[in-house]
Parts: C-alpha cells; structure tokens; sequence
C-alpha cells in the first residue's frame, strides 16, 4: 500500500487547517513504515527500550481513541493493547504483528475523523478524567499534531536505523 501524504494548505480557516496537519502528520508516520518487513517494524531502537516504528503505531492507536473516542466522544471503550490502562504496554510490539497494529491505527484514524468532523466546533468541551481537567477539540487536534511530530521524529532515527532511509 502507498501512503498518500498531501502538504498541507497555505490558507484555510483553522479547522480546514488544524485537520490538514494533523493529517500530514499521520501519513508522515504511515510513510515511515512502508515497505518494510514485520520484523524490520518490531527492530528495537536502542534495547533495552522496546521502541519500534511498530510501537509507534500501535502507541498511535492508542492515542487516537483515547483523545478522540474515550474524551470528545465520551465513549466508554478500553485501551487496545492494554486492560490496566498503561499506554506504555502498546509501544512493546516484541511480539505484535504489523497487520493488527496498522488496522486498529487506521480504524481509530476514522473514528477520530468522524468524531472530530460531527463536532459542532473547535470550541467543544469534554472532560479528560486522566488529567482532571476539560479540554477543547482545539487542544486535543493541537496535542495530537505534537505527538504526531515528537514521535515522528523518533520514526525518523528509526527508520534509518533499520534500512538507512531518511526524509519523507
């Protein structure tokens, strides 16, 4: 499969352009993975960390429908990799396959997109129990361009560790 990664507008209105990065962000990531070999997604940046581009998507997932299911939505859905809620278990992919991992990140995908597309406005509110807090959709779109970039960027090292491959 080819990833499509589209730039970005130069000019739009904020929401337009708020989904436009976040999505730049999320291909960027998918284009950081493709054509390797589930064992070359699993390689392990530094062990003993268990960081792994595979890691990376799973962790994806799991940041996805947390921020846009389980606190906009208000869904009351459990972690995908993890039954005690410790997001840290999604980035151990030792033993996980890329097909399961890439699935449950691309569904999520979609159901934030869906999410954040019925919401009446950046301005909607809900609550983010882990932090005690209410959040806007605004926040939650600018957090995940932010940890879209930061682990693009350990994406970036990883991949060249594996095949010598750098930029997008």
């Amino acid at each position: 499969m080819t990833t499509e990664r589209i730039g970005p507008p130069l000019i739009a209105d904020e929401r337009e352009m708020l989904r436009a990065f976040l999505d730049f962000h999320r291909a960027t990531l998918a284009l950081k993975c493709e054509g390797l070999t589930d064992e070359e997604l699993r390689r392990q940046s530094s062990p003993p960390s268990t960081l792994s581009l595979l890691g990376l998507v799973r962790h994806m997932a799991e940041v996805e429908r947390n921020w846009f299911r389980r606190v906009i939505g208000g869904e009351d859905v459990p972690l995908v990799w993890s039954e005690t809620g410790d997001y840290q278990e999604a980035y151990d992919a030792r033993t996980a396959g890329a097909s399961e991992a890439f699935e449950a990140w691309r569904r999520e995908v979609e159901h934030a997109r869906r999410i954040e597309r019925e919401a009446g406005s950046l301005d909607v509110v809900a609550h983010n129990p882990r932090w005690g807090e209410d959040v806007s959709l605004r926040l939650v779109m600018l957090h995940m361009m932010h940890e879209y970039a930061r682990h693009n960027g350990h994406a970036d090292l990883l991949r060249e560790a594996v095949d010598g491959s750098v930029g997008v």
